[in-house]
């Protein structure tokens, strides 16, 4: 219960800054993961080398949206449960989204060593890029388990009230991924399977870390026989498809821009959407960081019905988006070259192209942080529509659009502007959500206050 009372008890401002160091210190780390790749893949190995990797990470965002999808839904329940002092409840969801990450990890080993070229062929793989997409791939068949567990654990972790063992396991997990990836990338010169194998390995090394938690004696996370499997199964994939999809909607994106850029630009285009989409996988995870501090201070004080203090756990939160937000826009329309010139040799023809693709492209940070914390807020009050409604905007629906639609008008300049317009239409939409549901309360209050 030491968790739980920490939650009602300590000032929503003070419980904040305590979880938001070590939420993004851990979402950030597990961006390195692939953004060590990203570099040194740029670096050791070259443009073409950088395209490839950039046509797989779809599968990445595959393995750690599964992870996330089970690790928050089910990590929303346990906090609900506990707050409101079911705690053998919040156990029997812990078990239930546990069963989850088992089958789907087993389920993806399967299906990537079964399906494999035509999965690769599907998201871009070409006579260019073939070698180094299969050098990479045959490390990633073996690695769901380990990507999957390490989204999930630090999710049931950090609501558990460990976010520094959470912070940890990741940074110690993207340390030693980040050492590894140089020294099998350069001095072994083991290429694209060495930044493969290094990443596995620095993923691996979480997981174990998370798992001590399991051994602390202030561990809530039993297992146990969970009362209606079933039910409790589907309400874990309910209450989790919104952040799922938040995390899919980087995967889905990156898969949509690259069959665009391959069909206007060609490889070029993969390369420098390579540079952009793994700067904002940087800005995405830091946002996410905010989103964490903030989701188990919204979801136990919610079972609670602490309203004011859900309020204020929301405002801190929007104030951090806000600030970060300004902050990445000005690196991006600041320091375009120098961005670039992190991932490969900034050969003039690159940077013809990626200028305009960072400055337009880091516009839409203004916005992406209120959005994912729109999403995190109606997940934590037990409205995943609205979640799922914001999610799906900025994932599927207008992106989906405009990537299609813009380049048609505007060439590859309208590609880079996709997310921009994007996010601004999901913000106003947040926004209006936001309000009706405020409306929607202030309603109920008064209605109850009238029956009393």
């Amino acid at each position: 219960m030491e968790g739980k009372n920490i939650f009602l008890t300590e000032k929503p401002s003070r419980l904040f800054l305590s979880y938001l160091a070590p939420s993004i210190s851990a979402t950030l780390v597990t961006s390195i993961y692939i953004l060590a790749d990203t570099m040194m893949v740029g670096r050791g190995v070259g443009p073409v080398g950088l395209a490839a990797l950039n046509l797989l990470l779809p599968v990445f965002s595959v393995y750690m949206g599964t992870g996330i999808l089970f690790g928050v839904g089910g990590g929303v329940l346990f906090s609900v449960c506990r707050g409101r002092g079911e705690e053998e409840k919040a156990r029997e969801y812990f078990t239930a989204a546990l069963i989850l990450a088992v089958c789907a990890s087993i389920f993806f080993v399967v299906l990537f060593t079964a399906f494999f070229d035509p999965i690769t062929r599907f998201l871009g793989r070409n006579e260019a890029t073939d070698a180094y997409v299969r050098e990479y791939g045959r490390f990633l068949k073996i690695a769901p388990p380990m990507f999957v567990f390490s989204s999930f654990l630090q999710a049931f972790v950090r609501n558990d009230g460990a976010p520094k063992l959470a912070m940890a396991g990741v940074v110690t997990g993207g340390i030693s991924n980040v050492i590894m990836d140089y020294v099998f990338i350069f001095p072994l010169n083991m290429g694209m399977g060495g930044a493969a194998f290094a990443t596995v390995l620095g993923c691996s090394l979480t997981v174990l870390i998370l798992c001590l938690h399991f051994f602390s004696k202030n561990n809530t996370l039993k297992i146990v026989k969970p009362r209606e499997l079933l039910s409790k199964c589907r309400e874990v994939i309910h209450h989790g498809f919104a952040s799922f999809l938040l995390e899919e909607s980087s995967g889905i994106i990156i898969f949509l821009f690259n069959r665009q850029l391959l069909r206007y630009v060609g490889d070029l285009g993969v390369v420098v959407y390579g540079i952009v989409s793994n700067s904002a996988l940087v800005v995405t995870s830091i946002n996410n960081g905010i989103c964490q501090a903030s989701q188990p201070i919204l979801a136990v004080n919610f079972g609670a019905a602490r309203k004011d203090r859900v309020a204020q756990a929301f405002r801190y939160g929007m104030t951090a988006a806000g600030i970060g937000g300004v902050l990445f826009t000005a690196i991006g329309l600041f320091f375009p070259k120098e961005i670039t010139a992190l991932f490969v040799e900034p050969a003039p023809e690159i940077l013809e192209m990626s200028v305009e693709a960072v400055r337009l492209y880091f516009l839409s940070f203004l916005f992406l942080g209120f959005n994912m914390l729109f999403s995190t807020y109606f997940q934590s009050v037990m409205k995943p529509g609205q979640a799922m409604a914001i999610c799906l905007m900025r994932g599927f629906i207008i992106n989906s659009i405009l990537v299609m639609v813009l380049p048609m008008a505007l060439g590859v300049t309208g590609i880079w502007t996709v997310m921009l317009i994007t996010e601004a239409v999901t913000l106003i939409t947040g926004l209006y959500l936001k309000g009706r549901t405020y409306k929607t309360q202030q309603r109920r209050t008064k209605e109850n206050e009238k029956v009393l």
